[in-house]
């Protein structure tokens, strides 16, 4: 029995990995759990076995015969459960030292979006957030993918994969490029957009060496199997340099750029292109410029000249308001708002040259219609500052204001004719005209109501003599009208 202990423990450590003393410790330590518990013995007692023979040495008697099958049973189930979580230890010191490393695995099953992939002895999953968009997977199909993360969840262990993270395009280059590795091209810089596009910025330290070359490879076949291993995915390789401007004239490629200009104090860089060449320069829904300036770390504005030059008018325009705003250039107020005129004067609002509404636009004016605005010339001189331009400033607002005052006076003189005859008119007091328009009137009136009434009769078979009447007064109604009207009063 105790040569065949050994090799059953030798058996497990060639098959899973384990170390012997691991098993041997594991293995001494159920036995004398459970037999502590089965005699209730104290801390004095001790078990071990020789590691090369397998004899058993402890300072008690033992006959394992009287244990019974229970006993056995629980034994087993300690080591068991130590051989697990030992090899859980082993998986997750292999596993840790490949975090950043790429592996290969079979597509064994789904579990919702997750992708279960085999990786030999243990599992690992795609989670959904480092699935690339567009990638469709099948069991039994064979990936690549980079190791994100390793966890102990109970006995087993955790092994997160990505096919999204930037690591998995640095570790292809790596692996593509034999100069990387050698430490001869350097990648400074990865921004990824996954199943997209991808921007690496290279430097090499031989000078001997094109970095930019040496990546893409003899007609391509480097950058071409990284490709293909992305799925088709886009990848732009940058020359790096120290200068931000030609690092973002880099960048931006394959557009051609103008003009740079940039703002050390935020951090942001005016960028002109040409027209032909501003879809190109952003890219497809802004990818380009995007993933530009999270490599060179710049805020980047693209814009034509044309789209320039309008931005910078309407800055320019915006700020001539601001300033006019600010300089206390005189602005309308309401006829509520203006002052009141001396000695029952209407009230004044004339503000930089323009009179209130109450005024006729004729009388509004200066006498001479070609002499330039008021306002116009107290602003210029104004702002010259001199003291001849102050004298003729004041000239000019008190020539103003006495122009302003007799056209306010005409217009309340015409504002109490009208009122006057507004009263006469209601006191009853009517002009001739109105009576002539008057007496006209009431001639129409009599007139129909004397057409009325023939017929009235007409159609009531009066006598003889009211129907020559009739036809007397229809043979001459204008006559008989007339002298009507004469003997009736005027209304």
């Amino acid at each position: 029995m105790n040569a065949e202990l050994v090799r059953y423990i030798d058996s497990i450590h060639r098959d899973r990995g384990i170390d012997k003393e691991v098993l041997f410790v594991a293995l001494e330590d159920a036995l004398t759990t459970a037999i502590r518990k089965h005699y209730d013995l104290d801390d004095d007692f001790f078990l071990n076995f020789d590691r090369e023979t397998g004899q058993m040495e402890s300072n008690y008697e033992l006959q394992f015969e009287e244990f019974g099958r229970i006993f056995a049973q629980t034994v087993k189930q300690n080591w068991f459960t130590r051989i697990r979580e030992a090899e859980r230890d082993v998986l997750y010191r292999e596993y840790e030292e490949k975090i950043g490393d790429i592996i290969t695995g079979t597509v064994q099953r789904f579990e919702g979006d997750s992708v279960v992939i085999a990786l030999g002895k243990v599992e690992g999953f795609l989670p959904r957030s480092e699935k690339v968009r567009g990638e469709i997977y099948h069991v039994g199909d064979r990936v690549r993918t980079l190791v994100l993360d390793v966890k102990k969840v109970g006995l087993k262990v955790k092994i997160t994969l990505s096919r999204a993270s930037t690591g998995l395009v640095r570790r292809l280059f790596e692996l593509e490029v034999p100069e990387i590795a050698d430490g001869i091209l350097e990648v400074r810089k990865l921004e990824r957009e996954p199943g997209y596009r991808t921007k690496i910025a290279v430097n090499s330290t031989d000078s001997r060496v094109d970095c930019v070359g040496a990546c893409v490879g003899v007609h391509g076949t480097r950058i071409k199997s990284i490709i293909d291993e992305l799925g088709g995915e886009r990848i732009d390789i940058i020359r790096w340099t120290e200068d931000p401007q030609q690092m973002l004239i880099n960048a931006l490629k394959p557009a051609e750029v103008s003009h740079i200009q940039l703002d050390e104090v935020t951090h942001k860089a005016l960028v002109l292109v040409e027209p032909d060449n501003l879809s190109l320069a952003i890219g497809r829904r802004g990818q380009n410029v995007r993933l530009a300036s999270q490599l060179t770390g710049w805020e980047i504005d693209i814009m034509t000249r044309a789209e320039l030059e309008e931005t910078l008018a309407r800055e320019e325009e915006e700020e001539n308001r601001r300033q006019t705003g600010e300089t206390g250039e005189p602005q309308e107020i309401s006829s509520e708002e203006a002052v009141p005129g001396e000695e029952g004067k209407p009230n004044e609002s004339v503000i930089s040259g323009e009179i209130s509404a109450e005024t006729p636009p004729a009388e509004a004016g200066p006498s001479n219609p070609s002499s330039p605005n008021p306002s116009v010339e107290a602003k210029d001189f104004t702002a010259d500052g001199s003291p001849d331009s102050i004298d003729s400033e004041a000239s000019n607002k008190k020539e103003l204001d006495t122009q302003n005052q007799a056209s306010q006076d005409q217009a309340f003189q015409d504002r109490a004719t009208q009122e006057e005859a507004a009263n006469e008119a209601s006191q009853g007091i009517e002009a001739p005209e109105l009576k002539t328009q008057n007496i006209e009137i009431g001639t129409q009136e009599q007139d129909q109501d004397l057409a009325i009434e023939a017929q009235n009769q007409e159609t009531l078979g009066m006598d003889t003599q009211g129907i020559e009447t009739k036809s007397t007064e229809t043979e001459d109604p204008g006559e008989e009208s007339a002298e009507q009207s004469a003997e009736k009063p005027a209304s």
